[in-house]
């Protein structure tokens, strides 16, 4: 008997003890392990789903960035080896029926017309026609009335958006070029490259022309095509790829050498992309056209390419000077700058032993005796040959905590190349040709241990400048288009400077702002990367300051050409007076030579002299008016020679004179000025 008081068998109970099991779901055989929700991507895969990131927002900003990053590209190439760049650019659009049999689409008529998006119904259609009608009626009664009338364009249905516009973009430079083997991890592989490190670039995210292979993998399908050649190789590397973008491996189609006759080393890379250049023509030319202004020693040709002739463009940006800035130096870091994580990165890849060697050749900034003070201050547990790879985590914490509370000296601007003032103000003379320009670059200055260095330009009239503000931005010597409001140039140039005290209309003269910042790290806002932001006290001062210094240039200037203005207009009063002043002068004179006459009053030497000329005519009043106006006019020479010696220019018509350097020669000197460069043949 059960103890329990039950009066079931041991099977029954166990059928039960089943049978319950199973009415919870438990199944007979073993649980399988669940499988893992965690996912991975590649860094390609990444920036596919989040292009706007990289710039890629639409197919217009789409094609922009594509050019953009192929210019910046080109023109890193040839500095890097000292070359004067030559770029050309080439956009070529494509129709759809030419895209189509590019990749072997054979085009089929439409069925069911109300299936696609343009589709007009007769209805739609209807009420259209009306509304033309309609506008056309008050038109017409506009012209009765003799109000000005303007074109009335008929209303088009809604554009369908499978009616893409495709384009070849092909960027051809004298840079470089690229190793044979390199190509197709340089294009294929993304967040791989030649300009990670700590030093002044141009690129903002180091994807280059990745990411227009990528847009061109999601919108034609279509593989890149680039053409190579480094100095001295006898041949010509082409390569032809796409992306796998699930994988982040270059997809090769076509990799092979190909005879180099021309002896020619650069660059030349194709791209098929969706894009629109209605929308975005502006914004391309005046990135090509603000490039051109802060690189006069590059030389560019940009050309639009169309089925419709009246659409194409050509545009030739020609060099105005061969002065190259420097080329821009990998330097190491500043202990203010680092974090954590980056002192194990350097411990990781230093070659050095001991701790004293780590910190005296991987900063800068920091000598033999300094870094054994440090030490010294980071505690008992710390010696100068403490081998390295012994650090704990707990005194990686206390170095790190060290940097951030130790002074340090400034690192110097000597790793970073700013365009410089003399080109600054060729290209803007070149591209603005404005009446007044001033130009100013700063001094090396630091923030959150990173130097930079500001250059600001102002100019004042010109052609195609608009009145009041024009503000043009530089970053590490590229323009910024895009998100001008928030940025720092653009706040401190409305809201710092009072241009009344400098003697500038904000609003009515035509006023060119021109600031240029370059940094080992440009401090971008926003994901796209298209502005500075306004909160870094350092840089905003520094642009203040240098707008300050150009204001303060042209003021001199503006001052200097109104007392010209009033010396001309106190002629111009005199010279009106002349014929009233000659009169009165002659008439006094001639009653006084009657009355000498009759009253027989003497007058003695040079007034007896003239009175007598004046009685027998031979002074007449057209001699006192001949006689003042000559007076008039050494006077104003004069006071205008005091005023070209003090300004030191002259008010003749003047006329820009480029001197190209001689061939062969090879040995000089450069003696560089704000305003010129001279160079000294040896």
């Amino acid at each position: 008997m059960d103890t329990n008081g039950s009066s079931e068998s041991p099977a029954e109970l166990e059928r039960a003890m089943k049978g319950r099991l199973t009415k919870k779901g438990t199944s007979k055989t073993p649980a399988k392990p669940k499988e893992s929700l965690l996912k991975q991507k590649s860094p390609a895969e990444f920036f596919a789903e989040n292009k706007n990131i990289a710039g890629f927002d639409n197919p217009g900003k789409s094609l922009y960035t594509t050019v953009r990053e192929l210019v910046e590209n080109s023109l890193d190439s040839a500095e890097a080896i000292s070359e004067l760049p030559s770029v050309e650019v080439v956009i070529e659009e494509i129709s759809r029926n030419k895209f189509n049999t590019m990749i072997g689409l054979i085009d089929r008529e439409r069925v069911d017309e109300a299936l696609y998006d343009d589709f007009e119904s007769s209805k739609n259609r209807e009420k259209r026609l009306l509304k033309e009608a309609r506008l056309q009626e008050i038109q017409t009664k506009n012209a009765a009335l003799g109000k000005k009338v303007k074109e009335v364009s008929s209303l088009k249905g809604l554009k369908g958006r499978g009616e893409a516009s495709f384009y070849r973009v092909t960027c051809k430079d004298n840079g470089r070029g690229m190793p044979h083997d390199d190509i197709p991890n340089m294009f294929g592989r993304v967040l791989s490259g030649t300009k990670y490190g700590l030093k002044q670039t141009r690129g903002k995210f180091g994807l280059g022309a990745k990411m227009a292979l990528i847009w061109s993998k999601m919108s034609t399908g279509l593989p890149i095509e680039i053409s190579s050649s480094m100095r001295s190789q006898n041949y010509i590397s082409f390569c032809r790829l796409d992306i796998d973008i699930h994988r982040n491996i270059p997809h090769i189609h076509l990799h092979e050498k190909r005879d180099n006759k021309e002896k020619w080393h650069g660059a030349e890379i194709q791209v098929i992309i969706e894009g629109n250049w209605t929308t975005y023509r502006s914004k391309i030319l005046h990135y090509m056209r603000q490039m051109a202004v802060i690189t006069p020693y590059a030389q560019f040709l940009f050309k639009f390419v169309s089925e419709a002739a009246d659409k194409n463009v050509t545009i030739r940006f020609s060099r105005r000077t061969d002065v190259l800035p420097p080329v821009p130096l990998e330097t190491k870091h500043h202990p203010s700058a680092v974090d954590l994580l980056l002192i194990k990165r350097l411990i990781a890849e230093t070659s050095k032993q001991n701790l004293l060697q780590f910190l005296q050749h991987e900063f800068v900034n920091i000598s033999k005796s300094y870094a054994e003070r440090l030490i010294g201050e980071m505690g008992p547990d710390f010696s100068p040959k403490m081998f390295l790879k012994s650090l704990t985590s707990q005194q990686l914490v206390r170095i790190h905590q060290l940097f951030r509370q130790a002074k340090f000296d400034d690192p110097s601007g000597d790793c970073l190349s700013p365009a410089g003032e003399y080109n600054l103000r060729l290209g803007i003379i070149k591209e603005l040709h404005p009446d007044l320009v001033a130009t100013y670059a700063g001094s090396a200055q630091v923030f959150e241990g990173h130097p930079f260095i500001v250059e600001a330009g102002i100019s004042l009239g010109g052609k195609d400048v608009k009145h009041g503000l024009n503000i043009f931005r530089f970053a590490n010597r590229i323009p910024l288009l895009f998100e001008q409001g928030a940025d720092v140039v653009t706040r401190t140039a409305l809201k710092r400077i009072n241009w009344n005290s400098y003697k500038i209309n904000q609003t009515q003269d035509k006023i060119g702002v021109f600031v240029s910042i370059v940094s080992t790290k440009i401090p971008f806002k926003g994901t796209g990367k298209e502005y500075i932001g306004d909160d870094i006290s350092e840089i905003s001062s520094a642009v203040k300051s240098a707008l300050k210094q150009c204001c303060c240039q042209l003021k001199s200037k503006i001052m200097k050409k109104l007392q010209a203005r009033e010396r001309q207009e106190r002629k111009r009063n005199l010279t009106k007076y002349i014929p009233d002043a000659s009169r009165a002068i002659y008439e006094v004179l001639k009653e006084m030579a009657s009355g000498r006459q009759t009253k027989r009053q003497r007058c003695e030497g040079e007034e007896d002299d003239i009175l007598h000329k004046v009685a027998v005519e031979e002074i007449t009043e057209a001699t006192f008016r001949e006689k003042l106006a000559q007076h008039v006019e050494q006077v104003d020479r004069e006071m205008a020679l005091e005023y070209a010696t003090q300004s030191g220019v002259s008010e003749e018509p003047r006329e820009a004179l480029y001197i190209q350097a001689l061939e062969d020669a090879k040995n000089f000197i450069d003696f560089h000025g704000p305003v010129c460069v001279f160079r000294l043949s040896t």
